[in-house]
């Protein structure tokens, strides 16, 4: 029996030091030697300071900037309670929700009568998505072009600089991160 005992122990500490200390480790220096950026939060930068992260999605709801995609988090697009909001299709808060979201986007630009891509109304599973549909960016593209005196060529060009294809060129849907479309906005805007 103290064989036994012994032996569990050294596999326990040897495990513990092979598991919990060496392969971290290992992980880790892999990852910060061939992607450093993602290791390290795929942080973005505007002027030397950490303005968000292309993972995670932030609220924009000035008029003049694209909208992200709706979070189900408490507050808003909190990584540190990803979450969905469990709510089924015929739940009566979520179907208020998504009204009360289809008015804001009609207030906000009450001359597109297009209909609105599903992906401004409701939340994604994690509720931190950063990205929305080319569709969901095209269709907030005469609101923001007004509301920046820009035309609305240049932005539906500068939306589809930013819209990433599909994984491989099979897996998922094409995608535009909106933290990412939206400082280069700024940017445009301050060049013209």
């Amino acid at each position: 029996m103290l064989k036994q005992l012994k032996i569990s122990v050294l596999a326990l500490i040897g495990f513990t030091l092979l598991l919990g200390g060496l392969y971290p480790l290992a992980v880790t220096a892999v990852a910060q030697v061939f992607w450093p950026r993602q290791a390290n939060g795929s942080l973005i930068e505007k002027d030397g300071k950490v303005v968000g992260s292309s993972l995670i999605g932030q609220p924009f709801d000035d008029p003049k900037y694209f909208w992200s995609r709706p979070s189900a988090t408490s507050p808003a697009y909190n990584g540190a309670s990803s979450s969905g909001s469990n709510q089924g299709p015929i739940n009566p808060a979520l179907i208020k929700a998504v009204q009360d979201r289809v008015a804001a986007m009609q207030k906000a630009d009450p001359a597109n009568k297009e209909a609105i891509p599903v992906d401004l109304v409701t939340a994604s599973a994690s509720g931190l998505d950063p990205h929305i549909s080319p569709a969901a960016a095209l269709y907030q593209v005469p609101r923001v072009a007004r509301l920046r005196g820009l035309s609305e060529e240049s932005v539906r060009e500068l939306v589809e600089r930013h819209t990433q294809g599909r994984f491989l060129g099979l897996l998922g849907e094409p995608v535009v991160n909106v933290l990412e479309l939206n400082l280069e906005l700024d940017g445009l805007q301050r060049r013209s």
